[in-house]
């Protein structure tokens, strides 16, 4: 496995705004922050926000976290300047919202490039709206520097006039098609928020909910949010046992010249292999960055 891997179980929304918070964030263990400018941010506070947002990312105060400033959108009056500062912020990744089809990836790309950005920072991408979902699978690849998809299933929810229920059940066509996109891709993607802060037990099911579909990572809009969900989507002490006991089988299956391994029982294909691989990797990672 050569890809790197970077844990994101969970990725925290910071108001822009609040200087505070995000003086904060610099203690909170997210494995990742998006300073927002968007929907936490007043219209007549965005300019200032945008200022901070820039100071803090540059400030490299934040360890080994990784850092994402959510922009306005193209088509609002912030959106230019808010691509073109976060470009020479230093941030990691730029989360541009309601995409909905290649030219706006394209768009957002064009313009960091023009303002210099370096080409280790990424787009991440907001899929909230119908159509962006209808086009998940052609704004997926339309460019190697989108690297993450971001779920935003209130405006999705508000968009189908659906109702935000405990199963999911009216958000499970879009959050399947645009996981299928994602995978497809090679893109990261991140579940959408869970808005009852004081409901514990509904939170945790549904952090339990993303990592069985797939998800590497929940956003979250709460610091009481981050222990319960680095907890859910961390490997645990026996997927990492049974990790390394498939990749040492493996190993010795391959040296010895056999094609066939089994573990427990169980014949283990390259499939299995390659998660075992990422389940070692990210809890190397996830010690890592708790060592920061």
């Amino acid at each position: 496995m050569t890809a790197t891997v970077r844990p994101r179980r969970s990725v925290l929304y910071m108001p822009g705004a609040n200087t505070r918070a995000l003086e904060k964030a610099r203690t909170l263990p997210a494995d990742a922050l998006i300073f927002d400018l968007e929907d936490a941010v007043a219209p007549d506070a965005k300019a200032a926000a945008r200022a901070n947002v820039v100071a803090a990312a540059a400030s490299r105060a934040y360890g080994k976290r990784e850092i994402v400033i959510r922009a306005n959108g193209l088509g609002t009056p912030w959106g230019r300047d808010d691509i073109v500062a976060i470009a020479g912020s230093g941030a990691d990744a730029v989360l541009v919202p309601k995409l909905e089809g290649a030219a706006d990836v394209a768009a957002v790309v064009e313009l960091l490039d023009e303002a210099g950005a370096p080409p280790s920072m990424a787009m991440w991408g907001m899929m909230e709206t119908p159509r962006g979902i209808l086009h998940a699978e052609e704004i997926a690849s339309a460019s190697s520097r989108l690297a993450c998809f971001v779920m935003g299933t209130n405006d999705l929810v508000k968009d189908l006039r659906a109702r935000h229920t405990p199963m999911r059940l009216p958000m499970m066509v879009a959050l399947g098609v645009t996981m299928l996109a994602a995978r497809a891709s090679g893109l990261a993607i991140l579940d959408g928020v869970y808005n009852d802060i004081q409901d514990a037990e509904g939170f945790r099911a549904s952090c339990v909910q993303g990592l069985e579909m797939g998800f590497d990572g929940k956003t979250l809009i709460h610091p009481s949010q981050v222990e319960p969900c680095n907890e859910v989507f961390a490997p645990t002490a026996a997927d990492l046992a049974m990790a390394e006991k498939i990749v040492t089988a493996f190993d010795q299956a391959r040296a010895a010249g056999k094609g066939v391994v089994t573990v427990d029982g169980r014949m283990i294909e390259n499939l299995h292999v390659e998660q075992a691989q990422r389940q070692l990797a990210l809890a190397k990672a996830i010690a890592a960055l708790a060592g920061a």
